[in-house]
């Protein structure tokens, strides 16, 4: 009688579930949401669909995951950034501001109206994930900033964190891109251009001119 088919081992599951969602970012990224299929995404990780339905319950799940890692990796870059003492206030803003830039030239600018017409659930789970992570990184960003007298001190941190957040959530809706005919990457650049341009105190916009030169 042939030994019982022994059950993979958590991190071996954990690595196939990490490979798949890599993969699924990647295609995501590049080609949009609608023509996303659990069955070319099977061909291109070389394993079958039901292998693939063994960890994720289907294409939806699967691209949930995938906004859900992206929000939080934004976060523990800003998390880190920030808790380095070595870096001054305009080298913690370009680090994170390029970081961003980075991952959002992968984008494909279809992406967004994709989710917001196949999947209004999921557009709104990025809705989400920028209200939770613009006030908390843009906040701590601006009061790092006025404790350094680069950023105006008669600045409200709150009021100028969440007029960020308000002008992002408008801004990265599909009508508004459409409109102004540019990618994520170009509106998340343009207005951290005229937000920061605004809050700057003098010595501020010296260090920030000098880092972002092109």
């Amino acid at each position: 009688m042939p030994p019982a088919a022994t059950k993979p081992s958590l991190s071996a599951s954990l690595s196939v579930r990490a490979r798949i969602l890599a993969q699924t970012r990647q295609h995501l990224f590049a080609q949009g949401y609608h023509s996303l299929t659990m069955a070319d995404l099977a061909t291109e990780l070389g394993m079958s669909k039901k292998t693939l339905y063994l960890h994720f319950a289907g294409k939806e799940e699967l691209v949930r995951q995938v906004i859900l890692v992206f929000g939080r990796e934004v976060r523990a870059d800003a998390d880190a950034i920030l808790r380095d003492h070595r870096l001054t206030f305009a080298e913690k803003l370009r680090g994170f501001v390029e970081g961003m830039l980075q991952r959002l030239a992968h984008l494909n600018p279809h992406l967004l109206r994709d989710l917001q017409r196949f999947a209004p659930e999921l557009h709104a789970l990025l809705a989400e994930i920028r209200r939770k992570n613009i006030p908390y990184i843009f906040g701590r960003l601006l009061e790092e900033g006025q404790l350094s007298g680069m950023v105006r001190d008669d600045l409200n941190t709150a009021f100028a964190a969440e007029f960020l957040l308000q002008a992002m959530q408008g801004l990265l809706q599909a009508s508004a891109l459409g409109h102004l005919n540019l990618e994520p990457r170009e509106i998340f650049e343009n207005a951290m251009n005229l937000f920061f341009g605004g809050l700057l105190t003098p010595a501020g916009r010296k260090d920030y001119e000098k880092l972002f030169a092109r």
